[in-house]
Parts: C-alpha cells; sequence; structure tokens
C-alpha cells in the first residue's frame, strides 16, 4: 500500500496563503542556512565530479589496445566495478557508524580524502605515468571514501533543514544540483579532454573540493542528540537491517531502486563505445560530453517537476512510472542509429532516472525512524550505488559476448518488468504505511486537525 500511502501530502503541504509560491516555493528549502550552505559548496564540486568521472572513463577508453569494443567494454567495467565494490561492501557497516558518530565531521573529512584522491588522478595523469592498474587502485579508494559520504550525506540532511516541511524539496534541490553540474560538466569534460587531455579534469575536480570543505566549516550544526545506550556494532546492523527489509513498503523500495541502478550501468558503462560510434572520427570524447550533458538536461528537469510538488500525492505511481519511461528510453537508445536520436533518448533516460531515486529518496526519508536513517540511507546507497558494480561488470561481459546495443536493449526489457511488478504490489501497501503517516500527523484529515487545534486551543503548543 505504498500506493495510496504515497498518496499522502507530507506534513505542511496545505497551500496555504502564507506559503511560498513560485520560484520561492522551488527553492524554499534554501531559505535554510546551512542547507544553503552544503547546496553552494557542493554545487562547484559536482562540476569537478562530472568532469572526473568523463574523463576517467575515456582515459580507460583510451588506454585500451586498438580500441577493441569486447576489451574496451570489459575494462570499463571492470573500472566502474573497482569504484563502486566497496560501497556495497561496507555501508551497511557505515551506516551503523553513521548513526553513532557525528555526521558533519564525517563529510569534512570525506571530503579532503577525495580531494586527494583526485590529486593523485590528476599528478599522474598530468605526468604521462597513469594506466589502468593504477586508476582501479584510485578508484577503489574512493569507493572506501564514498561508503562513508554517501550514508553520511543522506543522513545529514535532516540536520541542515529544520523544518521538515521543506525536507522533500531539498531531496529534490539535491538531485537538480547533481544534474546542473551533469549539465555543464560532461560537456566541457569534451573540449577539455579533446584539447588538453584529461589530467586537467581531475585537477579541477580536486580544487572544488576546497569549496566543499569551506562551506561544511562555515555550517552552525546543532549538537544531534543520541542513544547512551551502546550496543555491539553487529547487534544494531541486526537491527537496522529487521527494520528495513522487515518493512514491505521499505523493502519493496530499495528493491526497485536496487534492480534499477543494477540495470542502469549498462548505458552508463557503454557510453564511451556509443559515442565513438555515433561521433565523427576523432569526436568521441566530444560526443561523449554530449550525450552525458543531455542525461543531465533530462535529470534536471525531472527533478525541478519533483521539486515543484507540494506533497509526495502520488509519488509511488509516479516512481513506477518513471522507471518504466528509462526503460523505455534504454531500449530506443540501443536502436538508435543516429546521434540526435541517441540524445534525445538519452534525455528522455536522465528524465526517468532523477524522478525514479528521487521520489524513492523523498518517501524513505518521511518514512523513517531517525535513530535508524543512518542505516536505513546506508541500504538505500547500497541499492543506489552499491548495485551498480555488479551491474557495470555484467553488463561489459554481455556487451563483449551479445554486443553493446543487445546489452542494453535487454536492460531496459528487465527495467519495464521490475518496475510493473512494483506497481502490482502498490494497493497491498497502503495500509501499512498510512498508520505511520496517521501517528506523524501528515495524512490530509489528521494534519487540518492538528491545524484547527493550534488555532482553537495556541497555549497548548509545546
Amino acid at each position: 500500500m505504498i500506493g495510496r500511502f504515497m498518496d499522502s501530502p507530507t506534513s505542511g503541504s496545505s497551500s496555504t496563503p502564507s506559503k511560498p509560491s513560485g520560484l520561492h516555493f522551488i527553492l524554499r528549502a534554501l531559505r535554510h542556512r546551512n542547507y544553503r550552505l552544503f547546496f553552494i559548496g557542493q554545487s562547484i564540486s559536482l562540476v569537478g565530479t562530472w568532469l572526473t568521472r568523463v574523463a576517467t572513463s575515456w582515459l580507460v577508453y583510451r588506454l585500451t589496445p586498438d580500441h577493441t569494443a569486447g576489451e574496451a567494454a570489459f575494462l570499463l567495467g571492470l573500472v566502474s566495478f573497482s569504484g563502486l565494490i566497496p560501497l556495497f561492501v561496507f555501508a551497511p557497516l557505515t551506516g551503523v557508524l553513521v548513526d553513532r558518530w557525528d555526521r558533519h565531521r564525517i563529510l569534512i573529512l570525506t571530503a579532503i580524502l577525495s580531494l586527494l584522491q583526485s590529486l593523485a588522478l590528476a599528478i599522474l595523469a598530468l605526468g604521462h605515468w597513469i594506466n589502468i592498474p593504477q586508476v582501479i587502485v584510485l578508484s577503489i579508494f574512493q569507493g572506501l571514501v564514498n561508503s562513508f559520504d554517501v550514508p553520511a550525506r543522506q543522513a545529514f540532511l535532516v540536520e541542515m533543514v529544520e523544518d521538515t516541511e521543506d525536507l522533500s524539496n531539498a531531496i529534490a534541490l539535491n538531485s537538480s544540483m547533481f544534474n546542473g553540474a551533469r549539465l555543464v560538466g560532461p560537456a566541457v569534460a569534451g573540449l577539455l579532454i579533446a584539447g588538453v587531455g584529461e589530467g586537467l579534469c581531475f585537477l579541477i575536480d580536486a580544487i572544488s573540493y576546497i569549496g566543499v570543505v569551506a562551506a561544511l566549516l562555515m555550517m552552525h550544526v546543532k549538537p544531534r542528540i543520541m542513544s547512551t545506550v551502546r550496543k555491539r556494532v553487529m547487534q544494531e546492523l541486526k537491527e537496522g537491517f529487521q527494520y528495513a527489509f522487515g518493512f514491505k513498503p521499505i523493502r519493496a523500495l530499495l528493491l526497485l531502486v536496487g534492480a534499477i541502478s543494477f540495470l542502469s550501468m549498462s548505458y552508463q558503462v557503454l557510453m564511451p563505445i556509443f559515442a565513438d560510434r555515433l561521433s565523427p572520427t576523432g569526436h568521441g570524447a566530444r560526443m561523449l560530453g554530449w550525450l552525458n550533458s543531455a542525461v543531465g538536461v533530462g535529470s534536471l528537469l525531472g527533478a525541478l517537476y519533483l521539486a515543484s510538488r507540494r506533497s509526495v500525492v502520488g509519488l509511488g505511481k509516479v516512481l513506477a512510472l518513471a522507471a518504466m519511461l528509462f526503460g523505455a528510453a534504454l531500449i530506443a537508445f540501443g536502436l538508435s542509429p543516429h546521434a540526435l536520436l541517441a540524445l534525445g533518448t538519452m534525455f528522455v533516460a536522465g528524465f526517468g532516472m532523477i524522478v525514479h531515486l528521487a521520489a524513492a529518496n523523498t518517501v524513505l526519508q518521511t518514512v523513517v525512524e531517525d535513530d535508524k536513517r543512518g542505516r536505513v540511507m546506508s541500504f538505500y546507497s547500497m541499492s543506489v550505488i552499491g548495485m551498480a558494480p555488479f551491474g557495470s561488470l555484467l553488463c561489459g561481459m554481455l556487451a563483449s559476448r551479445m554486443g553493446e546495443a543487445n546489452t542494453i536493449i535487454l536492460a531496459g526489457t528487465l527495467c519495464i518488468i521490475a518496475a510493473g511488478l512494483f506497481s502490482l504490489a502498490l494497493p497491498r501497501m497502503r495500509e501499512l504505511v498510512h498508520s505511520i503517516y496517521r501517528r506523524k500527523g501528515i495524512l490530509p484529515e489528521i494534519a487540518k486537525g492538528l491545524q484547527s487545534a493550534s488555532v482553537l486551543a495556541p497555549e497548548s503548543k509545546g
């Protein structure tokens, strides 16, 4: 019954005259100082992150002997696997630590370590010493950093946005920020790679992390109230797992997100090969940048669509339909014979993917209990990022045997099937979350009752 549970508005979603409207409504989470600092710092850094992503994939493709398609596909999958597998392995443990430790300090440390990783890539690339084994080792290191950074960043969101009414908007703005950078970063990366090589992309990324560290240090973070009772790490990990996977709606969301993320790696890993085929000779790097930017445009529009929503009404159906749309776009991309058509399909894929992921994130953040937020968001991180290494490795192997186009078409078909199965389960999950929303005063009739009570008996506040 996620179906109609997600058809229930979050608290504070009523359209009273005092609420902001228009652009102010879409950007309402930015009125929180800490989140505003976070948004600015991340916006700078994420452009650098996309420079590194595109540069790394093109570097691996360029270093592959004779650009052999089968070997290139395998190596691209292997490098992606190396960077993502640490999160899958360690995220459950780091989720427990994120619930125990100061999330703000964790993020400062992970930003510094990410800066050093990008700087190492830059030095090796600019010195012309870099090779694929070095890329793999540094990718593993960044994956270890991300196993702390991703769940901590997700869980820290509620500490930056004091008003829970703005939480869903902050999540959508995060997606807008990520994909706004995706719009700019890949296109710039394509030009830089074609002009001066990959090394400068890595160096710019390293410098961009200074903005993240500065923004985090400028925040005024209230001490988080944490339990004084300390259990064994494995016991807390078990409790988190039972909480997340013992509750059907959360389990269904995590499984669907994991399936879509697993299958989405088909186009991400193989994109350099398609870019080379779709572009005039010698312009593959630029085409790779444009394809990634097309995904970014679609993703940015999808995130802005979610930011403009006033509640979580209908998000269950929306995220399922978005996953189906993403699958259809993958099929069309695999069949695309021309660059213009491929760009169009990547635009649709970006829209569908980000709407699906951001909507699922919003629902989870709305439902989860705060003392288990780090652990649940670590499972979410495993689903979004942790499943990707297996998808990377598998799609690289499949593409080397059945061809790149057939691999992407198969992935798109499976996305549609997974989303269809989730849709069939929606009606049965409503009441499970309905009770949580009643307890939190989120359902329309409860929220209305609370508003009436506050007007009639203001002295009872607090």
